[in-house]
């Protein structure tokens, strides 16, 4: 929907949208998020075969915990959160696994438990990789809603870098309309992301 529509209605954030049993809303969160959650699944040995079902169990976890989930500040963040939930539904995987041993058990799969990290590791490379891979999928859901140019402006302040001065000569449009637009496209991506309600 292009940001002319837009106007003069509130669109509600992911979460809210999830949490007034919106079908799309889901389709969006598990289109942005089920790449992420399997590669926390894979990182923690859980094999290919098995990935369905465990991430099945992990976003029927999330539809029974939504309404609970709130924001809050350092350390609060739907990422993290979503981390939580999984890394649960992964220890109670392996678990499960440890009692019906096929080709791990016993210690080595209390080993694999141990070994699962309670917070995101944000320094990893292949989790800021994963986490660019996230915000390029939320930014290519949000962008049709957005007219031309003020997703211009958007990226190439945010993107490439370049001056709001800069950006608003090359628009011609003023600076203050470039920061509306940045900001705008901004707070949309949070509320894509879950990341505001």
């Amino acid at each position: 929907m292009p940001e002319s529509s837009l106007s003069g209605v509130t669109r509600l954030s992911l979460l809210s949208r999830i949490r007034s049993d919106d079908g799309v809303a889901w389709t969006e969160l598990v289109e942005l998020y089920l790449p992420l959650v399997k590669f926390w699944c894979r990182r923690q040995g859980i094999a290919e075969n098995d990935l369905s079902d465990l991430t099945q169990e992990i976003f029927f976890a999330v539809s029974r915990s939504i309404e609970r989930y709130r924001p809050t500040g350092n350390g609060g963040s739907f990422r993290a959160w979503l981390w939580s939930l999984s890394r649960h539904k992964i220890i109670d995987f392996l678990r499960r696994q440890e009692r019906c041993p096929v080709a791990k058990g016993g210690s080595t799969a209390m080993q694999l438990v141990q070994m699962i990290p309670e917070e995101i590791d944000e320094s990893d490379l292949s989790e800021r990789i994963e986490f660019n891979q996230l915000i390029h999928r939320a930014l290519q859901q949000v962008r049709t809603e957005f007219e031309p140019r003020s997703w211009q402006a958007f990226w190439r302040t945010t993107i490439d870098g370049l001056t709001v001065s800069n950006v608003a000569d090359q628009l011609e449009m003023s600076s203050a309309t470039v920061r509306q637009h940045r900001s705008r496209i901004l707070r949309r991506l949070r509320e894509q992301l879950g990341e505001a309600e």
